[in-house]
């Protein structure tokens, strides 16, 4: 073999080895971008997975978003409702509990606060002295129907009447616009067995004074009436049916006010009044003002006064109190006994619906007048005339 043949073996040898190398190059390559490949593929899917995952996760958020909004709309809606038609009809119920039970529910108080606003209606109408007087006449009676029979008889027997008498002042009382017969006796009752305890819901001592005096009830919790604390009112169809309406007692007497107001200008232009004259004065004024004198037996007649009796409570005697209240201000007295049809128990003490309701006795339309025993009212010993 010449040198020649044997070289060109040698590249040819050379050439295998090259291609042979470039060959496991490229394999090796090949092998690398198919794992590379493969790893792509796989991390390509569980991004691609993790990105489903993700968007069904947000989907079902939206959705359940979607379905709380919803849900709270319709349950919005469904609370307005009630809340509409608790203004008319009491019986209508909405089951609250937890601390919802004792914040203020503001769609049912609406009325409320109108009633305060409407108040500003005085300075559109002028006054005169007939409004002044039908608006003094209406809370004088409209006071005697709260604290003679809502207070003493319902809430505590304090003496017999007949049924018809019974119905009459719960109507009166009920234009009061603070509830029915039923709902202000279970919840006084209650008041009385829980006085200045954490369960007294209108306790100034417990819940300071705005709760105590108007804020109490405005609450869930206040608007039901417990039925088992009156089982002696609740045999009484009439009054069942006039404190599921309450409402329309004031609304029938506002209603009455502007007719008659309208009535008068026109055939008695003498006394100077109108319909909205009557209406704002008469009604909103006189109602408002009614309102919040008697609920300071709650808010300040715990807070405000003297003790004579040690009570298991923080009950006091106030006698700027009583006078406007025509003798509930006498607190600590009626605390220290309740079923008496006086609250004033020494004759220097001032309480009006005492003399009324004694004088209704003379005429026998009421009976049975429970009175305060003596070793009872003495129990602190004789109190000291005021000077």
């Amino acid at each position: 073999m010449s040198g020649q043949d044997e070289a060109a073996d040698r590249m040819a040898l050379k050439a295998a080895q090259i291609e042979e190398a470039i060959g496991e190059t490229l394999d090796e390559a090949r092998r690398k971008v198919g794992r590379a490949a493969e790893e792509a593929g796989r991390g390509v899917e569980e991004a691609v997975g993790n990105a489903r995952a993700r968007v069904a996760e947000a989907a079902a958020s939206v959705e359940g978003a979607f379905d709380e909004t919803v849900e709270r709309t319709r349950g919005f809606w469904r609370r307005s409702w009630i809340a509409l038609v608790r203004w008319f009809d009491t019986s209508a119920q909405v089951a609250v509990d937890g601390p919802a039970a004792d914040r203020v529910d503001w769609l049912r108080v609406i009325p409320f606060i109108g009633l305060h606003v409407a108040c500003i209606g005085i300075f559109f109408t002028g006054v005169s002295w007939f409004a002044l007087a039908v608006a003094a006449f209406l809370y004088a009676i409209r006071m005697f129907a709260i604290t003679g029979f809502y207070h003493r008889y319902f809430s505590h027997r304090a003496f017999r009447t007949s049924r018809p008498m019974q119905f009459l002042f719960g109507l009166i009382g009920a234009s009061s616009v603070q509830r029915g017969p039923l709902w202000w006796a279970a919840h006084h009752r209650h008041h009385h067995r829980h006085s200045d305890q954490p369960a007294d819901l209108h306790s100034p001592v417990q819940h300071g004074f705005w709760k105590s005096h108007m804020g109490w009830f405005l609450t869930p919790r206040a608007f039901a009436i417990d039925r088992q604390a009156i089982p002696d009112l609740v045999k009484y169809p009439e009054l069942e049916f006039l404190d599921r309406f309450d409402t329309f007692v004031p609304i029938a007497l506002a209603v009455f006010l502007f007719w008659l107001g309208g009535v008068l200008e026109t055939h008695a232009p003498g006394l100077g009044t109108s319909g909205p004259q009557l209406l704002f004065w008469g009604f909103f004024v006189s109602t408002v003002v009614l309102f919040h004198a008697t609920v300071t037996i709650n808010s300040l007649c715990h807070v405000w006064g003297k003790r004579r009796y040690q009570t298991r409570d923080q009950s006091r005697n106030n006698f700027w109190l009583a006078l406007i209240t025509f003798g509930e201000g006498w607190h600590n007295n009626h605390h220290h006994y309740p079923g008496s049809a006086r609250q004033g128990f020494y004759w220097w003490e001032i309480d009006l619906t005492w003399y009324t309701l004694k004088a209704m006795s003379w005429v026998g339309l009421i009976w049975d007048l429970k009175p305060v025993p003596a070793r009872i009212r003495d129990a602190a010993g004789v109190a000291a005339r005021p000077r």
